[in-house]
């Protein structure tokens, strides 16, 4: 009777363009490879690759095997998955797509810590400013910043952060430091290119004392300025080094330059105005209750680790 290691050899021999190819990916010698091979077909009583051949060529019985088999791995690696979760064993895979710059200074470091407490957990992080929302249902978690388009996923808030425009001393020192938001057009501004946003359109509110009644809410004025920016890029760190270096005003999460602004480096403009908030959250296609120990388990570290905002710590 074929069994599930016969199974996986199976898959990763249909993985390879050839047998020695496969055997150094299971680490054993090309004749080993073929003798093992020998021994499944021999059990099944039909032949599993073409012969002879050069490269790794399916019968119709070995694509039969391949395709079932496939399919039985994966019921029995869920299986094994629901079992531990039962447990609530920390174990599995645990995919996680978050943006570069704040999976770089955040999320790498406490998956890295989640590693350490549950040594039997995989992870596999990707990070991208530029998420391909077609392929989300293959992360069990997108950590994402800013306004979201897909109400398909569940949301949870991670973090308060708002957006602020800011430049260094030696640049205002050189070009005047603005007033209001349509004094922008008279600077030289820095953009930065995510999420399939306008990113040259910065639109701001000003909250503005209600005349009359004492209880008629106050309202907000609105001010929006296209900017024509004369540096742009897609990367965060490369606009902030820019405005840091004095090259011009940027606008950018509170969390990539509260520690700048602490330190002096960079200079908050405009704090009478208030740019839209890109909250800081967790997006997840699977209901609280279906989430497996893993996720569950990440999702509450990152909530303890993000409250209070750890850039919002003072500069020693």
């Amino acid at each position: 009777m074929i069994t599930t290691e016969d199974l996986r050899f199976i898959t990763t021999i249909a993985s390879h363009k050839t047998l020695a190819d496969a055997a150094r990916t299971l680490n054993i010698t090309p004749p080993s490879v073929t003798l093992r091979l020998q021994h499944i077909e021999n059990k099944l009583s039909v032949k599993l690759i073409q012969r002879p051949s050069r490269v790794v060529s399916l019968t119709e019985e070995g694509q039969l095997l391949l395709d079932k088999g496939i399919s039985i791995l994966r019921g029995l690696d869920e299986l094994q998955e629901q079992l531990d979760e039962l447990k609530e064993h920390v174990c599995g895979k645990l995919r996680v797509l978050a943006p570069l710059g704040f999976g770089n200074d955040y999320i790498a470091p406490l998956l890295g810590e989640y590693k350490i407490e549950h040594p039997q957990l995989d992870i596999e992080l990707e990070l991208s400013d530029n998420p391909n929302w077609s392929s989300h249902h293959k992360w069990d978690i997108i950590i994402y910043i800013g306004a979201l388009n897909d109400s398909s996923l569940k949301m949870i808030t991670l973090a308060p952060n708002q957006r602020f425009v800011c430049a260094a001393p030696s640049y205002l020192q050189q070009k005047g430091t603005p007033k209001a938001p349509n004094d922008l057009l008279q600077h030289t501004c820095i953009a930065l290119k995510e999420n399939n946003e306008d990113v040259n359109l910065w639109s701001f509110s000003k909250q503005a004392a209600s005349k009359g009644a004492q209880n008629k809410p106050n309202s907000d004025t609105i001010e929006v300025v296209r900017i024509t920016p004369t540096l742009a890029s897609n990367e965060g760190r490369v606009i902030k080094d820019w405005a840091i270096t004095g090259l011009g005003i940027i606008m950018r999460s509170e969390w990539d330059v509260q520690p700048q602004i602490n330190s002096g480096e960079l200079v908050r403009l405009l704090p009478d105005y208030s740019l839209p908030n890109a909250n800081i959250v967790a997006l997840l296609s699977s209901p609280e209750k279906e989430r497996s120990a893993r996720i569950s388990g990440f999702i509450q570290l990152l909530k303890q680790r993000l409250n209070p905002q750890p850039w919002n710590h003072q500069s020693a």
